[in-house]
């Protein structure tokens, strides 16, 4: 390697302040500046149309799921348009539609689950009181 001597005006980095005049402190330069930020960010708008179909096809009780997937469909067409409060107001109303579905299908299936049990216990336990009452047929008679 070479050596090679770095003077004062070889190095690019060093800011020479020789030339520029000094600012008093009751001299304050204001530059107007334009900050683009894009377009405005609002928040996402939640149409709910996924839930809707599993509620239309699988747990339409009383057709809330169909109610509920017609309000999604307008919500999701309001946003398109740009309209986000009338899409905030049928999303909303979409959920709570899909809610009353789920709630109401998921107490009809407890209770015919319930009913079901409560009916199979009553037909075995009757069975086994005929049963008993064959092989015993003078039990109940008490002479």
């Amino acid at each position: 390697m070479e050596n090679f001597q770095y003077t004062r005006d070889n190095v690019p980095l060093q800011i020479q302040t020789n030339n520029y005049e000094r600012l008093r402190e009751d001299q304050v330069v204001c530059s107007p500046a334009v900050v683009n930020m894009g377009p405005p960010i609002y928040p996402q708008v939640r149409d709910h149309i996924v839930w809707s179909v599993f509620n239309t096809i699988y747990m339409n009780f009383c057709c809330l799921g169909f109610a509920a997937l017609v309000f999604s469909i307008k919500s999701r067409d309001r946003k398109v348009v740009g309209d986000l409060e009338g899409a905030r107001h049928y999303g909303s109303t979409a959920r709570c539609l899909n809610v009353t579905a789920l709630v109401l299908t998921i107490l009809t299936f407890l209770i015919i689950i319930i009913l079901l049990a409560v009916g199979v216990l009553q037909i075995y336990s009757s069975a086994m009181q005929e049963a008993q009452n064959q092989h015993n047929p003078f039990q109940g008679n008490g002479k």
